[in-house]
């Protein structure tokens, strides 16, 4: 299998990442307002000068993406926010499974057409398209603001102080920052520009328009509705649902148009010949590994946490697992206080920690 191409979106969002920023950014869910990535420049001026130049260069980007880069003001800190934004709820979503979306052996895991790396290069797209809309709206971006409601003009938002994120900027920015699709007989290439789109199409599912009243008393005297994207966590539940649901595929050539298209074989005994997948499924090539133990792909699940009920028998792959029982502090007996203010106890629990075998 030839190795991962290097303009790969999933590549571009996951590979530049060390575990000590990932971690740093740990509460992460797109709930937040993206803030700038730490040690990248002053927060008075972070996209300013040779700062915003400098970030540009970190990144692990074609010559061609970082042309771009460096021509969008506020695009570096983005990208960043974007890795680990995507980063992390992989590992939210995955964190009771035996993959669990270590960074450790990822590079194997790129190379390799596994329902894993299909989930990785949606989330990464959805994480990309969520980051910069919220970007925009948030006015981190020189070239983009608020989304272009009907009747709703920026400088209306910013006085009512409401801004839409701006989707339709970010999937556009997105398209031709990720470069022209390789070519049509390249079955990887096919299914990376599927999942891609299946993750941006997961985030566009999650946009809603939301409205705000403006008046005296409460009155509704004027009106304001803006598009406003959902928590990312959503949109990761989504993308897991896709990933418990994914197609295995082959190719096949279209005669009419003369160009290869995705196929997934119809299953033993069915009276069908096989259909395309749809546009929502997330589609693979290889049967994953078990992930049990280490190799190139994963460090496997030795010494991994689990519920006893729920998943150490999977977890552990058969292995048995280890108890040991901690001390653990915790709030307790929480009362109100006159007039602002939560006063509690600290309360000492006994908690049974399950760990697998090695």
């Amino acid at each position: 299998m030839r190795p991962a191409p290097a303009l790969a979106l999933a590549a571009l969002c996951l590979l530049a990442l060390p575990a000590a920023a990932a971690a740093a950014y740990f509460g992460l869910t797109g709930r937040e307002v993206l803030t700038s990535f730490p040690g990248l420049g002053t927060e008075a001026a972070p996209t300013q000068g040779s700062a915003h130049l400098k970030q540009c260069d970190m990144l692990k980007l074609s010559r061609r993406q970082k042309q771009l880069c460096r021509r969008e003001p506020g695009l570096a800190e983005t990208l960043r926010d974007a890795a680990h934004l995507g980063l992390l709820e992989c590992q939210f979503q995955f964190r009771q499974e035996r993959w669990n979306c270590s960074l450790e052996g990822r590079n194997g895991l790129l190379k390799r057409g596994f329902k894993e790396t299909a989930f990785l290069y949606a989330v990464s797209a959805a994480a990309l398209t969520h980051a910069l809309a919220r970007a925009c709206s948030a006015g981190r971006m020189e070239r983009c603001t608020c989304d272009d409601s009907p009747g709703l003009e920026s400088r209306q938002a910013w006085q009512w102080g409401v801004c839409g994120d701006n989707l339709k900027y970010s999937t556009k920015f997105l398209s031709n920052f990720l470069g022209p699709k390789r070519g049509s007989k390249d079955l990887r290439a096919r299914a990376d520009a599927h999942n891609t789109h299946v993750g941006i199409k997961a985030v566009k599912s999650g946009l809603r328009t939301t409205c705000k009243c403006h008046g005296v008393s409460g009155s509704c005297a004027v009106r304001t509705c803006w598009k406003q994207l959902s928590p990312f966590r959503e949109t990761g539940q989504v993308l897991k649902l896709r990933y418990d649901s994914a197609v295995k595929v082959s190719s096949a050539t279209n005669e009419a148009l003369g160009h290869l298209e995705l196929w997934a074989p119809a299953k033993p005994g069915s009276p069908t010949k096989g259909l395309a997948p749809r546009p929502g499924d997330l589609v693979y090539m290889e049967d994953s590994p078990s992930f049990c133990r280490p190799s190139k792909y994963s460090p496997g699940t030795a010494g991994r946490v689990c519920s006893r009920e729920a998943s150490c028998s999977s977890l552990c792959c058969g292995r048995g697992y280890d108890t040991q029982s901690r001390l653990v502090a915790f709030s307790c007996h929480c009362q109100v206080q006159w007039c602002c203010y939560v006063e509690c106890q600290q309360c000492v629990q006994q908690e049974l920690v399950y760990t697998c075998k090695r």
